[in-house]
């Protein structure tokens, strides 16, 4: 069940991460910057910077799931607190995005329970590779391969 949302979720052609940060040593960068570094188009969701830089590109942010250029084409990966992570699921499902990523830490029972009702892909909770469950840096990889899509490693 699970493999099958990792690879609907890596099947999108745009990504986003709410949460995205300025700060290296916070999640929020660290996920967005995988998926530069996997060469996928990404769009940092941040409501208080205009934009998140990493060491070769700086990514304009949009403020909210609804600000998304294509919603209904985007995969969005979530490295927010449970609260915040309920009300933006509850945006997302509204403008159309299909596959959510719960990244560990992100969701309560009511945030998983939600995104498992009303998402198409909904990774998220105990499993994966890590001992933390379902998480990006840990399993992408496996991921991108399920859905089929060849990358290349470009510089952070």
């Amino acid at each position: 069940m699970t493999e099958a949302a990792v690879a609907r979720f890596f099947a999108s052609p745009r990504f986003a991460v709410a949460g995205a940060s300025n700060d290296p040593r916070k999640f929020g960068y660290k996920i967005l910057a995988w998926y530069h570094q996997h060469s996928l188009p990404v769009t940092p969701i941040n409501p208080r910077d205009q934009s998140i830089k990493l060491p070769s590109r700086e990514y304009p942010t949009a403020s909210s799931p609804k600000a998304l250029p294509e919603p209904a084409e985007t995969s969005l990966s979530l490295v927010t607190p449970p609260p915040v992570s309920l009300a933006l699921l509850k945006e997302a499902q509204q403008v159309g995005i299909q596959a959510v990523w719960l990244q560990p830490g992100t969701f309560d029972d009511e945030v998983l329970a939600f995104a498992r009702a009303n998402f198409e892909a909904a990774i998220g909770g105990d499993g994966g590779l890590g001992s933390e469950g379902w998480c990006v840096l840990v399993d992408g990889e496996d991921g991108l391969e399920a859905a089929g899509r060849v990358w290349k490693q470009q510089k952070l």
